[in-house]
């Protein structure tokens, strides 16, 4: 099938090509929620500027999650904090304060969830990142979701916070699981352990910016494709996503190609392709000078970089 009759599809038609032959596991991270709101709503923000960033990329994830859940889906992952946000100032607290429980305790969000039967869980190190902070209470407002989804079963939905790095919490794990087995977890039973239930090696990463695939422990086997919008996540719409899913399914999946069978011809276009693209990087970019924004290095983002 070429992209174009894919990109045709009836969304029910490439959702079941996605459960037959994947992705099942695919890892989101939503990036550049600030840049998208000041672009398409920061002026109207009136007063309660956090506010309105608040409701408006809430509305916005409800959107992107459904997208992927109605193009087949099964289980998504949404890395949403890391530490590293704690050290940022600018009077980001109030971004966290007002913001970090609301994809577990809005009704919107809620509602989505039994709609759509999600099975909602929080993995990470969110305890002990948070604990002593004003944002101690968060783990357990994603217990509450977590409990409240927990009969969902047509879609999993994993919210990651604090999962940078989780070395010792499967230390833990480990030492846990002996005390109680008299003999170490298999790889099966840590990953079940660290994400409330067991979740398969990931298919993709679709990522914004700079590249770089974060917050999927576990379950990155070397395997994933990954992909990187060059527009904020909150961009991502039906026509990309399905360029990224048909790549994933048909032109990714392609076998080794066999090089003594290919012809002269075959060989100079390959050849001349890669001459003529030998100093191109993917993922190489430049600092704008308008607002000192990393963008990709392409000849049509000169515009931004002049």
């Amino acid at each position: 099938m070429d992209l174009g009759t894919f990109q045709s599809l009836p969304t029910d038609e490439i959702a079941q090509i996605v459960r037959e032959r994947g992705p099942g596991v695919v890892v989101f991270p939503i990036n550049g929620t600030r840049r998208w709101f000041m672009l398409e709503h920061g002026p109207a923000a009136g007063q309660d500027f956090v506010g309105e960033y608040i409701n408006q990329v809430g509305k916005r994830q409800i959107e992107l999650y459904r997208m992927f859940f109605d193009h087949g889906v099964h289980t998504l992952l949404s890395p949403i904090f890391g530490p590293d946000i704690l050290q940022r100032g600018g009077g980001y607290g109030e971004f966290i304060q007002r913001g970090l429980s609301w994809c577990a305790q809005d009704k919107d969000f809620l509602a989505f969830y039994d709609a759509y039967g999600v099975r909602v869980r929080a993995y990470g190190d969110a305890r002990r990142y948070l604990e002593n902070t004003p944002y101690a209470h968060v783990p357990d407002a994603f217990d509450q979701v977590a409990q409240h989804t927990s009969a969902h079963e047509s879609h999993r939905l994993f919210f990651g916070l604090c999962a940078h790095d989780a070395t010792e919490t499967v230390a833990e794990i480990a030492l846990r699981y002996h005390q109680e087995h008299g003999c170490l977890p298999e790889k099966r039973e840590i990953v079940k352990a660290y994400y409330g239930e067991y979740v398969g090696p990931a298919d993709l990463f679709i990522g914004f910016g700079p590249f770089s695939a974060f917050d999927m422990p576990l379950i990155t086997t070397g395997n994933v494709d990954l992909y990187f919008t060059v527009a904020p996540s909150p961009y991502l719409n039906v026509q990309t996503l399905r360029a990224i899913l048909y790549d994933h399914i048909y032109a990714r999946a392609e076998p080794e190609p066999d090089y003594p069978a290919l012809t002269e011809a075959d060989l100079a276009a390959l050849g001349h392709f890669y001459r003529l693209n030998q100093n191109v990087v993917l993922g190489t970019g430049v600092q704008s000078a308008r607002g000192g924004i990393w963008v990709p290095c392409e000849e049509g983002y000169q515009q931004l970089v002049a």
